[in-house]
C-alpha cells in the first residue's frame, strides 16, 4: 500500500473503508469522562459501604435482641 492510498487517516483494504484516524476525543472530555467514572466509583463505593453497615446493623440488633441487661 503505497502512501498515496492514504486519505486523511482513511484507507481501502480488501474492498472495505478503513478508519485509521485517531480518537476524536480531546483531551478536555477525556478528563471530563475520567472526573465522572471517579465520581460514579465514589457514589458506588459509598452505596455499598452503606449497605454493610446496615447489615452488620441488624446482626447486631439479632444478637442484642434476646439478650436482658
Amino acid at each position: 500500500m503505497a502512501i498515496s492510498d492514504y486519505v486523511n487517516g482513511l484507507y481501502v483494504k480488501d474492498g472495505r473503508l478503513i478508519n485509521s484516524r485517531p480518537c476524536g476525543i480531546t483531551g478536555i472530555q477525556e478528563a471530563a469522562n475520567i472526573r465522572k467514572a471517579s465520581k460514579r466509583a465514589r457514589k458506588m463505593e459509598e452505596i455499598a459501604e452503606g449497605i454493610r453497615m446496615a447489615d452488620s446493623m441488624k446482626e447486631m440488633d439479632n444478637v442484642f435482641r434476646g439478650k436482658k441487661f
